[in-house]
């Protein structure tokens, strides 16, 4: 059995856990844009830097692989 293997299922929870918490932050997001039109903006910038700090962790996680 390789170290591959062996984490697989772990890897898995986390990327279940990971798409569970995104769901349940998407759909609040999305009704408080719909309530508030003013803060459409704000969360999109938001959103774009949290996606570009997500991006950026993963190259480090990859480089030091």
């Amino acid at each position: 059995m390789t170290r591959n293997d062996e984490h697989r299922d772990l890897r898995t929870l986390l990327l279940l856990l990971a798409m569970a918490v995104g769901l349940l932050v998407t759909g609040p997001v999305v009704c408080l844009t719909f309530t508030y039109p003013k803060l459409a903006e704000p969360v999109a910038v938001g959103a774009t830097v949290l996606t570009c700090l997500v991006g950026l962790v993963r190259m480090v996680v990859r480089e030091h692989r």
